[in-house]
């Protein structure tokens, strides 16, 4: 959805070098995190408008259309990483939210601030709603992580792309029983299995955990962090991305893969 996450050496053993995979970490709830003695400002609605979920699908399709991708292929692969583990699974309200922890509840701010989301989101063909639900995501990674492991990475990647739409476009809480329920359904999982999984909070779960811990033991502290695994080397990206630089990268490991 980080950072050199699973080592150089156990990253080259997973994939042979003429199939390759995107390791991407993220969470897409967040605005600030704090990581050794720095700060980072991160902005989730800027990061969905210019991040990776958006622009690799692009890349990828154009690096589709090379050459080059009769002899190197490309899998994406989800991470789970939270940037606010602390905040609570009610959630509190996002506009307030964002006024009050980016602007210092200055209303003018806010306001240009939404001026300008709303101009990065529509060059993205995205209908930012500033408005719902901020809350922990914990469970919205645990259904990703369980589902990309039993069913692949294309209901891996439908759920994220479900996740992401109701969040940022629909007001949807972002790991709610409805929201998630809602994701499988779009990623055409069958409702009794979904069921089971979402009302069974407990499975998955120290599964995913484990992988959070991995993430911070590995030094992941700014997302969206995307790992390119190549035969020779791996590439790392860390936060927003446009659609060349990602293609640039699938093209670089394909050389290095030939």
């Amino acid at each position: 959805m980080s950072l050199d996450l699973l080592g150089q050496d156990q990253a080259r053993s997973v994939v042979s070098y003429k199939r390759c995979t995107v390791l991407i970490f993220d969470d897409y709830f967040a605005d600030l995190m704090k990581a050794s003695t720095k700060s980072y400002g991160i902005d989730p609605f800027f990061c969905h408008a210019r991040n990776s979920k958006l622009s690799i699908p692009v890349a990828l399709r154009q690096y589709r259309s090379t050459p080059m991708s009769k002899d190197v292929s490309f899998t994406i692969k989800f991470f789970p990483y939270q940037l606010y583990p602390e905040a609570s699974k009610e959630g509190e309200d996002k506009y307030e939210w964002y006024k009050k922890t980016k602007y210092n509840d200055s209303q003018d701010m806010m306001d240009k601030y939404i001026t300008l989301m709303t101009t990065y989101g529509n060059q993205a063909g995205i209908n930012f709603d500033f408005h719902g639900q901020v809350a922990n995501t914990l469970h919205a990674h645990r259904l990703i992580q369980h589902f990309q492991e039993h069913r692949g990475p294309d209901t891996a990647d439908k759920l994220v792309n479900s996740l992401y739409t109701q969040y940022f476009t629909q007001r949807a809480h972002p790991s709610a029983s409805e929201t998630l329920l809602r994701a499988t359904h779009d990623a055409g999982i069958d409702s009794a299995t979904a069921e089971a999984f979402v009302a069974d909070e407990s499975e998955g779960l120290p599964e995913t955990k484990m992988l959070m811990r991995e993430q911070a033991s590995n030094g992941v502290d700014l997302v969206p962090h995307v790992v390119v695994e190549g035969k020779r080397r791996d590439f790392t990206l860390v936060g927003a991305k446009d659609v060349a630089e990602y293609l640039k990268t699938l093209e670089a490991v394909a050389k290095e893969a030939s």
